[in-house]
């Protein structure tokens, strides 16, 4: 026999969505990605071949799907199946379009890449690097630690030592330049 679909139809998920605006209507949403995950999933392993990847198209094309829907770009709600195939199609053919880009660019300067890593003198030589670290004024060690290790902007370094965002930036020029000088210092 055959199954009476329970709930909305896709048309009326979609019209759910839109209607919501900002407030969002989250058993809708939740609903659509139940219902379409699957579908997009399988789209995704007979073109893409690749689990990983076919769940990435599952995620970038529900995200892409519920974006358009709040922001009232889809406006075919009966036909939102079609629109989620055709945004299947497309994300595919960017996604291989943008990897025979990235394959043809390594192509092209492999060899150049090649020799630039295989560079000794460019090692990191982190003993070294602490010990120039250590040298620095309290400050600008400050500063340096916070920025790149701490991965802090600098309005957020700047408001943790009571200085402005653009001396926070002048600290760490100088800093980095004095750091760089007792590395090559010490290299020579």
């Amino acid at each position: 026999m055959y199954q009476v679909a329970s709930g909305p139809d896709d048309g009326e998920l979609a019209r759910r969505i839109v209607t919501a605006g900002a407030r969002r209507d989250a058993d809708a949403e939740a609903e659509l990605c139940r219902r379409f995950a699957p579908r997009i999933r399988l789209y995704g392993l007979r073109h893409l071949r690749n689990d990983a990847a076919a769940a990435d198209l599952v995620q970038d094309v529900l995200l892409m799907t519920l974006e358009k829907l709040r922001t009232g770009v889809v406006r075919e709600f009966d036909k939102l199946a079609s629109f989620i195939l055709g945004t299947c199609r497309q994300t595919v053919i960017d996604g291989r379009r943008s990897g025979g880009r990235r394959e043809r660019i390594l192509e092209t300067f492999a060899p150049t890449l090649d020799s630039a890593t295989e560079d000794s003198d460019t090692a990191l030589d982190s003993g070294r690097l602490e010990s120039c670290l250590e040298n620095l004024p309290e400050r600008e060690r400050s500063v340096l630690v916070m920025t790149f290790y701490d991965d802090r902007p600098a309005d957020e370094v700047g408001a943790a030592l009571g200085l402005s965002p653009g001396n926070v930036r002048v600290i760490r020029h100088r800093g980095i330049e004095r750091l760089r000088r007792c590395v090559e210092e010490q290299t020579s």
